[in-house]
């Protein structure tokens, strides 16, 4: 798969993200230095302790003569271990704060970016993987920022400060401690080169995994009516546990590493022993600088052994971000031209095709060729042919789902690549064969389109698709809670709710695809009346495959192999003796008027 690129590097983009909460994370990154600048106090005040008051030459005067001072150094000791509790509280509520604020910043613009995506996006992503980009790669760049920066800062300010400190106390230890730290970091560096890819392949089984149970979670009536629930379930089984075993290897190959990294940590104390205690006993370390050195060997120590883990979180959220990120910086091909026309007001309804050509990105072959057609304001015209023909994918080209490879769509004598988007698309309405209707009450879904239109509009709106009838035998007519994807609902009560959408916009273009296919011929009849009767006017293009349906039509159209082998009304169809005319035939048998 070809590597993305962007405009920006993932820590740029997630500083981007920080505005706003730029000045806290600086604070919360100068506080994580201040915590960790106190861990030096208490070796510092142990070893003053220990040389003035326990080990040294003159002890036991100092304790008589001065216990002010003693008294002194102990209540340092706990007022700057309380102190710095309470610094490390304010700091990690900070570090969550930010992380927050971006989690919750960056989820909103990746959902704006994939709402205004156009039609190709969708085709390319899978559901799963999208809803993955949006959940779990999102909470490891929350995990980046409320952890993995602080233990970065942590760990350098920890070890910093200790070498410094260290340094002053006795060069030629601290060098002897730090001897160790190039084997560590040799090992840290083959350990990235190893964890990097395992971790983007990590998320890809995530990925696929989520997509199966998605996909499966949306089917489950199709698994049900063919009995293959146990081969759904294999299945699944089969993704879990190939996202299982890649997440244990990913984890094995931190485990291969950790005993060299923690095997070199431990070595520390060794030399400390080893060599301090012969400048020790040499008079060139005194007692309270080697207490000081034991007592803080951990700060070189543990950085050390986290570097690992730092490093392994951090190629967790460069697999993350560098998905979310396509999506971040994604844009959609389809938009509004710099120069495209302003038109607020309703559209008459004009459309024209003109030598219009399109093919899929994707596809090798054209799915229409050529095409031309008008259909005049208030006009119906039905679209016909056989499966794969390209009915739908020229509808699509109204509303500007798809770009024609050639030709011209118009819309009031206008190319629809000239309108505003939202401006033309306002002006249809859309009700297709695969209806989706959400988890909202019945009005809520019919005024979809238009969330303030009165009750009375959303009561005659059904009226009009012949949907009054059964949702006022609904439990709660029409504040009746519809389940996921109109789950309770037959097929023509959906379409029939779907097509109620469509028309509560009052469009200019209306665009049935197959709308009434599951509805009965006495109902299809009174809802074609209905369209005739409509108190707006309306420019239908309709896809059908009943002569019931395309025989009142103006203009009838139909599809062949992507270009039009017929065209006519019902009677001149009938004349012609072609496709319409044994369409005709075999659905009204031999009678044919």
């Amino acid at each position: 798969m070809e590597k993305k690129t962007f405009p920006r590097t993932r820590i740029q983009w997630l500083w981007d993200n920080m505005k706003g909460k730029r000045f806290l994370f600086i604070v919360a990154l100068f506080g994580t230095v201040l915590y960790n600048a106190f861990q030096l106090t208490i070796p510092f005040f142990s070893q003053k302790v220990v040389d003035e008051f326990i080990a040294g030459e003159n002890a036991a005067a100092n304790l008589a003569n001065n216990r002010d001072r003693f008294l002194m150094l102990i209540g340092m000791m706990v007022g700057i271990t309380v102190l710095r509790a309470l610094v490390v509280y304010a700091d990690c509520m900070a570090y969550e704060h930010v992380s927050q604020s971006v989690l919750y910043k960056v989820r909103n613009i990746l959902f704006h970016k994939i709402e205004y995506q156009d039609m190709r996006f969708y085709n390319e992503y899978r559901t799963g993987d999208l809803m993955t980009r949006v959940t779990g790669d999102l909470d490891a760049i929350r995990h980046m920022v409320a952890w993995v920066v602080r233990m970065i800062i942590e760990a350098f300010s920890l070890m910093t400060a200790t070498l410094v400190y260290f340094f002053s106390m006795n060069v030629r230890m601290t060098l002897w401690l730090m001897a160790i730290a190039p084997f560590i970091l040799i090992i840290i560096r083959v350990f990235r080169i190893k964890v990097g890819p395992m971790h983007a392949l990590l998320r890809e089984k995530l990925a696929g995994m989520n997509t199966s149970a998605q996909e499966n979670i949306s089917g489950n009536r199709v698994v049900k009516a063919f009995a293959r629930e146990d081969y759904e379930i294999k299945k699944f089984d089969e993704s879990n546990r190939d996202y299982s075993e890649t997440n244990q290897k990913t984890q094995m190959v931190w485990l291969k590493f950790y005993p060299y990294i923690e095997s070199c940590a431990n070595l520390m104390p060794v030399v400390l022993m080893v060599v301090g205690g012969t400048y020790l006993i040499r008079g060139e370390l005194t007692m309270g600088q080697y207490v000081a050195f034991s007592g803080l060997i951990w700060a070189l120590a543990n950085p050390m052994r986290m570097l690992g883990n730092i490093m392994n979180e951090f190629q967790r959220f460069s697999a993350a971000s560098a998905k979310d990120m396509e999506i971040y910086y994604s844009e959609p091909v389809i938009v509004d031209a710099p120069d495209a026309i302003d038109k607020p007001d309703r559209l008459k309804g004009e459309i024209e095709f003109k030598n219009v050509s399109f093919k899929f990105e994707d596809g090798k072959y054209p799915v229409l060729k050529n095409i031309s057609f008008k259909a005049e304001p208030g006009q119906t015209v039905a679209i016909m042919g056989e499966t794969g023909c390209g009915k739908t994918s020229l509808i699509h080209l109204i509303p500007r789902f798809y770009e024609p490879t050639s030709g011209e769509v118009l819309v009031d004598g206008i190319n629809v690549n000239r309108y505003k988007l939202r401006q033309l698309r306002k002006n249809i309405g859309l009700a297709t064969q695969d209806v989706l209707l959400y988890s909202d009450t019945i009005d809520g879904n019919i005024a979809f389109g238009d969330s303030h239109i009165s009750k009375e509009e959303v009561l005659k709106f059904a009226r009009y698709s012949q949907a009054s009838e059964f949702i006022a035998k609904m439990p709660e007519g029409y504040d009746t809670i519809i389940g996921e994807r109109g789950v309770g609902l037959s097929g023509g009560q959906k379409q029939r709710i779907s097509l109620a959408r469509a028309l509560a916009v009052r469009p200019s273009i209306l665009i049935l695809d197959d709308t009434t296919s599951a509805v009965d011929m006495e109902t299809e009849k009174q809802i074609q009346n209905s369209l005739r009767k409509l108190d707006f006017n309306c420019t239908k293009i309709i896809i059908a495959q009943r002569i019931s349906t395309t025989k009142v039509a103006d203009k009838i159209i139909v599809l062949k192999d992507g270009v039009i082998a017929e065209q006519g009304t019902h009677q001149e169809l009938i004349a012609q003796k072609g496709y319409y005319y044994e369409l005709v035939k075999l659905q009204a048998g031999e009678e044919v008027v």
